[in-house]
């Protein structure tokens, strides 16, 4: 199922995807209480034109992985590392789908990066490989947006990734997704129609099992925390009125516009 989170008049709350059978429009059958633990339908339908969608999670923290796709790190000059590079973007980088996403001010080259992001369902540390489906609620649309100016000229990648507005995630999560599936889906990201990159999940260097376990073995997770798989080869430049869209297969389109910082 998709699950997605959403406003509606001032309240918040999550929803079902579904379609109403009379009006062939899709629609959220209202979630009581949140996804976690379990998906309790209300029964309540509501208009999925009505309501604005927010991110689909709000996460506690973002953990991401850099340089996942060997022919993404060629692209950039670099090898791939030994070990998983893992960083953090904090929950002040996340908006949702169709929210803007503001130019840092202090960049002058910001990049596109789509990826499959995996939403985290329960608390969990110290996960073996063979039990990571056990700890995922399921999938969504990543774009690790990156100031690339910053991250070539800083050690630390924090300014780089973890600006306002740098990790639009969604428009859902599809839960039905299997680790087996996961593995092996499209990626595709465009600017203003036109298509930027194209990869697939199986060309990862490391899996999600893998990357799950490492993780786990240095941090707690929480329900709701994300992690950024990393991004297939393409990446390029954002311009202050780019409309950039991440689209993964199985899930559906994450679209943002690109604004000026007020």
């Amino acid at each position: 199922m998709r699950v997605a989170r959403f406003s509606l008049e001032g309240n918040v709350g999550f929803g079902v995807l579904d379609t109403d059978p009379d009006r062939d429009e899709p629609v959220l059958d209202v979630v009581r209480g949140h996804p976690f633990g379990g998906v309790e339908r209300s029964g309540r339908h509501i208009p999925l034109k009505a309501v604005r969608l927010l991110p689909p999670v709000l996460p506690n923290k973002v953990v991401a992985v850099g340089r996942n796709y060997a022919e993404h790190a060629r692209e950039l000059g670099n090898e791939v590392p030994d070990t998983p590079v893992i960083f953090l973007k904090p929950s002040t980088s996340v908006v949702g789908p169709d929210d803007p996403v503001p130019y840092p001010s202090f960049s002058r080259e910001v990049h596109h990066e789509a990826e499959l992001a995996v939403v985290i369902g329960r608390m969990c540390r110290e996960v073996p490989p063979s039990r990571a489906a056990e700890v995922i609620l399921g999938y969504t649309c990543a774009n690790d947006i990156t100031a690339r100016d910053i991250q070539r000229s800083e050690e630390q990648w924090t300014r780089a990734k973890g600006f306002d507005g740098s990790c639009p995630l969604g428009p859902w999560v599809e839960t039905e997704i299997t680790p087996e599936r996961a593995a092996d889906l499209a990626i595709m990201c465009t600017v203003n129609g036109e298509q930027r990159q194209l990869g697939r999940t199986d060309e990862m260097v490391r899996g999600i099992p893998e990357l799950i376990a490492h993780i786990t073995e240095a941090m707690t997770l929480l329900p709701g925390d994300v992690i950024l798989t990393g991004t297939p080869a393409g990446v390029g430049p954002l311009e202050i009125g780019d409309e950039v869209a991440v689209t993964i297969e199985g899930i559906g389109t994450l679209t943002n516009k690109v604004v000026k910082r007020d």
